[in-house]
C-alpha cells in the first residue's frame, strides 16, 4: 500500500509539472540574475528587478532563426533594444544562455559555441561571475558580491549597442583602449542581423556623429557647441530629459538621460537609413517619433556641395555666400547645386576680412584644430595670420562663446537655420568681395579684422 501511494504521488507531481508548462511555457529562471550553476532556454526569461526589461530567446518571421535579446516587459509588440547573436542565429529553439568559463556563453544544440562575451581569462579568473539585467537595460557580467560596483563588471551589453541607443547609454571612444560604441541598424524590419546603416562618433577635430549608408555619409549631427549639436537646433533642454556630450584626454562620447522614471526614450538607426528619437505614450500605447533625421533636403549631406548654403526657406534651397559664384552656373539653375560655389576673387592673405554668417550649421569639422581656451579676439587674429585659415567659430556658444575652432581647406555642407538655430561662423574672403553692409543678405553681417 505504502509503495502504492508513493507512485500515485508521482504521477500527481508529473501531471502538475506538466500542466505547468503548457500553460505557463515562459518562465522566470530568477527575478534579473543568472548564476554559475543557471540557465535559460526558449521557454525562459530573466526579468530586471523594477519590472522594465526582459531578457530571453525569440525569433521573428523564420522559425529557424532564434536570437537571445533584450526587451521592454511591459510594452506590447516586443520592442527589442538589443540582441546578443544578430549575425549567428540559433538554428532551432534548444539553445542554452548562460554564464559558463567565466563568460556569458550562447550554445546551440550540439553544445557548440554560438555567441559570447568573449572576455579573456587572465582578466576574470579571479573572480566568481553572475550575469544580472538591470532596469536600464544593461545586461552586465559583475562579480557576484559586488553590490552593484560598476567597477566588478566585466562585461556590460551597452558596450556593445545593436541599433538602440538607450539613457545612460555612451555613443563613442575610449581613448585608451581605442574601443568604439556605436549603432548599427537591423537589416530589415524583421531581420536584426547587421544592417547597411551606422552612427558612428568621429573624435578627430571638432567631434560629431556621421550617419552612413556602408561607407558613404548620408547625415552628420554637426559639432557639439555646448548646449547641443549645431545641426539640431531642435534639440533643447526638456525637464525630463537632458543630454550630455563629454569630451576628454580619457573619452569622447553622447549620452542622454531621462530624469521621469516613468518615460521611455530611445535613440534608432532605422533599416531604412533614418535617426528616430521614439518616446513611449502609455494613453496611446504607442510610440511617438519625437525627433528623426535626415528630414529635409538640407539635411542631405553635401546637397550644396563645397562653400554652398543650404537654406530651406530659400527657393532654390542652394544659395552662395558673398564673395562666391555657382562653380556649375547651368547646372545650378536647374537646382543641382552639388557642384557648389567657388571664389569670385583670389585671397590675399595680408588683406582679407572676414564674412559673418548667423545661425550656422558648422561646416564638416573633421579636420579642424580646436583651442579651448583661446579667446575670440586671439581665435579671429590666429586664422587671419594663417593664410590656410578659411573660417573660424567658438568652440562653445555658452557665456558669449569661449574657445576657436580653424578650418582648413574648403567648408562642406553648410546649412543656415532660422533664428535660433546653428551658431555664428566667420568665413574668409577677399576685402573687395566685402562691399558694403547694405548689400549683403539679412543674415549676413559685415565683420573687420
Amino acid at each position: 500500500m505504502e509503495s502504492m501511494g508513493t507512485l500515485t504521488t508521482i504521477h500527481h507531481f508529473c501531471f502538475f509539472f506538466t500542466v505547468f508548462f503548457i500553460f505557463f511555457p515562459k518562465i522566470s529562471v530568477s527575478v534579473d540574475t543568472l548564476s554559475g550553476t543557471q540557465f535559460i532556454t526558449q521557454n525562459q526569461t530573466i526579468v530586471s528587478q523594477g519590472d522594465v526589461f526582459e531578457l530571453g530567446f525569440f525569433n521573428l518571421d523564420n522559425p529557424g532563426e532564434w536570437y537571445v535579446g533584450i526587451w521592454y516587459k511591459n510594452i506590447p509588440d516586443k520592442t527589442y533594444v538589443w540582441v546578443a547573436n544578430r549575425d549567428k542565429p540559433v538554428s532551432n529553439s534548444s539553445g542554452v544562455f548562460k554564464v559558463e568559463d567565466r563568460n556569458l556563453v550562447l550554445l546551440d544544440e550540439g553544445n557548440n559555441l554560438v555567441w559570447s562575451s568573449n572576455i579573456t581569462k587572465g582578466d576574470a579568473d579571479k573572480y566568481n561571475p553572475v550575469a544580472q539585467l538591470l532596469d536600464s537595460g544593461n545586461l552586465v557580467l559583475k562579480e557576484a558580491n559586488s553590490n552593484g560596483e560598476t567597477d566588478y563588471y566585466l562585461w556590460r551589453s551597452f558596450d556593445y549597442p545593436t541599433d538602440t541607443l538607450l539613457p545612460d547609454m555612451k555613443l563613442g571612444w575610449d581613448l585608451n583602449t581605442g574601443f568604439n560604441r556605436f549603432l548599427t541598424s537591423w537589416k530589415t524590419r524583421n531581420d536584426p542581423s547587421s544592417g547597411d546603416f551606422t552612427f558612428k562618433l568621429d573624435y578627430k577635430g571638432f567631434p560629431e556623429i556621421f550617419l552612413r549608408d556602408k561607407q558613404d555619409i548620408e547625415y552628420r549631427s554637426g559639432p557639439w557647441n555646448g548646449l547641443r549639436f549645431s545641426g539640431v537646433p531642435e534639440m533643447k533642454p526638456l525637464d525630463y530629459m537632458n543630454f550630455s556630450f563629454v569630451t576628454n584626454q580619457d573619452e569622447v562620447y553622447y549620452s542622454f538621460y531621462v530624469t521621469n522614471n516613468n518615460l521611455f526614450s530611445r535613440l534608432i538607426v532605422t533599416p531604412t537609413g533614418t535617426l528616430e528619437r521614439l518616446t513611449w505614450i502609455p494613453d496611446t500605447k504607442q510610440w511617438n517619433p519625437f525627433w528623426y533625421a535626415p528630414k529635409d533636403q538640407c539635411d542631405e549631406y553635401k546637397e550644396c556641395g563645397p562653400y554652398g548654403i543650404c537654406d530651406t526657406n530659400a527657393s532654390p534651397v542652394c544659395k552662395c555666400p558673398k564673395g562666391f559664384t555657382p562653380k556649375n552656373e547651368q547646372a545650378w539653375n536647374l537646382r543641382d547645386g552639388s557642384s557648389g560655389c567657388v571664389r569670385k576673387n583670389d585671397l590675399d592673405c595680408g588683406k582679407d576680412k572676414f564674412l559673418h554668417l548667423v545661425n550656422m550649421k558648422l561646416p564638416e569639422s573633421t579636420n579642424t584644430v580646436v583651442y579651448r581656451s583661446m579667446n575670440f579676439k586671439d581665435c579671429q587674429a590666429f586664422c587671419a595670420r594663417n593664410c590656410s585659415c578659411t573660417a573660424f567659430s567658438n568652440w562653445d556658444i555658452r557665456n558669449g562663446g569661449i574657445g576657436c575652432v580653424i578650418w582648413i581647406g574648403d567648408l562642406i555642407d553648410l546649412r543656415q537655420y532660422s533664428d535660433g538655430g546653428g551658431q555664428d561662423l566667420f568665413i574668409r574672403l577677399a576685402a573687395s568681395d566685402l562691399g558694403t553692409l547694405r548689400n549683403s543678405h539679412s543674415l549676413i553681417f559685415l565683420f573687420l579684422i
